[in-house]
């Protein structure tokens, strides 16, 4: 079964704990140190479109894609009530991303990019974002760092609600650099039997020299990296690192 198809519809009562409020006042004050006004926003691996919604809450006009439909309907059944304020969901691989018109910034938060596993794809999906940004714009993302994902392997993580059971088991590779996550997923039916599903997801892990040279290769520049949702230097043990790149201003508007 391929990543997210059965996990979409349990995904956000799973991941209840991910602080979604505090990354989005997090990304706004980001957002707010731009080289120019923000008004546009892509979301880019929106996942369920919790982030995209808060974004377009506050005023911003988001457009948010990702790869999976099933998570894209999740994402659009939520921004439903938001009326004239809901997200432009389309459903788009990071790799192959094209807009109507560039946006004023990019955000991808926690660690999609991490899911592009070969190193050809982070670099065309940095030269997509380049692309699709107006000059002055931020790009802003996070990743697992390399320590957090050697760290989970051979663990097995448990999340549940009422209705759903999740058994996460994790295995790292050294010669890969990847982390594979296996995935039961136990649902309550109405009828009171459980019913299993099986996922297996896996994320690479990318080194901020190689994230950096990188974004350097697609044009990008000021690119910084800090500990998760703070302006402090990462520490050697940090889970998450926050990258900011900007794109510079074309000559006539600097």
């Amino acid at each position: 079964m391929s990543s997210y198809e059965a996990l979409a519809a349990s995904y956000d009562a799973l991941m209840a704990d991910a602080s979604y409020r505090k990354r989005a006042d997090f990304l706004e004050r980001l957002l707010r140190k731009s080289a120019i006004p923000v008004y546009s926003v892509l979301d880019l691996a929106c996942g369920t479109g919790t982030i995209s919604c808060l974004l377009a809450q506050r005023g911003y006009q988001v457009i948010a894609t990702d790869g999976s439909e099933e998570m894209l309907t999740q994402a659009a059944g939520k921004a439903a009530a938001l009326g004239e304020q809901m997200p432009l969901f389309l459903h788009q691989d990071m790799t192959r991303l094209r807009l109507a018109e560039p946006v004023d910034a990019v955000v991808s938060t926690l660690d999609s990019l991490n899911y592009l596993t070969r190193e050809k794809d982070v670099r065309e999906t940095f030269r997509r974002v380049w692309r699709w940004l107006r000059p002055g714009g931020q790009f802003l993302f996070d990743v697992n760092t390399p320590y957090k994902l050697r760290r989970m392997d051979g663990q097995i993580y448990m999340d549940e609600t009422e209705e759903t059971c999740c058994v996460w088991r994790t295995f790292f590779s050294q010669r890969t650099q990847v982390c594979t996550y296996q995935v039961d997923l136990f649902q309550l039916r109405p009828d009171g039997a459980w019913e299993r599903t099986f996922e297996e997801h896996r994320e690479r892990a990318w080194s901020r020299e190689q994230l950096q040279s990188w974004l350097e290769e697609a044009g990008f520049e000021k690119i910084t990296v800090t500990g998760d949702l703070t302006m402090r230097v990462p520490r050697e043990d940090e889970d998450r690192w926050i990258i900011r790149a900007g794109k510079p201003l074309a000559k006539e508007e600097k």
